[in-house]
């Protein structure tokens, strides 16, 4: 498995991010304004895993169960990850943690090489921390099926086409609509909102 990628992401991550000019390119015309994070926000940490399959590198998103009311994010896809607890001690063992447990992935498997720029989600209250690793072998997913509907494997290369970003309406309650929403378009999956965020700087950074 050629590990240029992999290379270029470890050294590209230790110099100055995009940043947050680069996240709301993806965000959705609300949320074009900066809000920073309250004193009260809660933490969480997500995983944006690199491994290799059918010889091309992939990163793995899940679609969230949409079982809990008070999830503000079910149906949503998004990163492995979520809210910081104490036994966890720093976010990043908190994202490894909760890979493991959404769907699978040894944390002792994992070689971390970096971190995103931290991201407000006013919906939710949430400041997420996205980490980036990697692992050389394919991971066996196992969806925790109480939290992930379904587990949503992307190529690289995928998301670097053009066509791969995309707009659309999405409704979100029946008296909701939101218009003229950018996305990434996965396969028939639409990957908006603040994961839209994320990876897009993931991408700039790939560059």
């Amino acid at each position: 498995m050629n590990d240029r990628l992999i290379h270029i992401l470890e050294e590209n991550l230790q110099g100055g991010l995009p940043g947050q000019e680069v996240q709301y390119q993806m965000a959705h015309v609300i949320r074009q304004r900066h809000e920073a994070a309250p004193d009260n926000a809660r933490k969480a940490g997500v995983l944006a895993l690199f491994y290799p399959k059918a010889s091309e590198w992939h990163i793995v998103l899940i679609e969230r169960s949409s079982s809990h009311p008070d999830d503000r994010h079910g149906g949503q896809i998004s990163f492995p990850g979520g809210k910081f607890e104490a036994g966890d001690h720093t976010l990043d063992n908190t994202a490894l943690r909760e890979a493991k447990e959404e769907v699978g992935v040894d944390p002792k498997s994992v070689k971390l090489i970096g971190e995103l720029t931290e991201l407000y989600i006013p919906v939710s209250n949430f400041l997420v921390k996205p980490y980036v690793g990697y692992t050389y072998t394919t991971p066996q997913f196992r969806p925790q099926l109480s939290e992930v509907r379904s587990i949503v494997e992307v190529p690289i290369e995928l998301l670097k086409q053009p066509e791969a970003r995309q707009i659309t309406d999405l409704q979100l309650t029946e008296n909701i609509t939101l218009r003229k929403v950018p996305y990434f378009k996965v396969y028939d999956k639409v990957v908006w909102g603040a994961t839209a965020m994320m990876l897009n700087e993931l991408l700039e950074v790939m560059k």
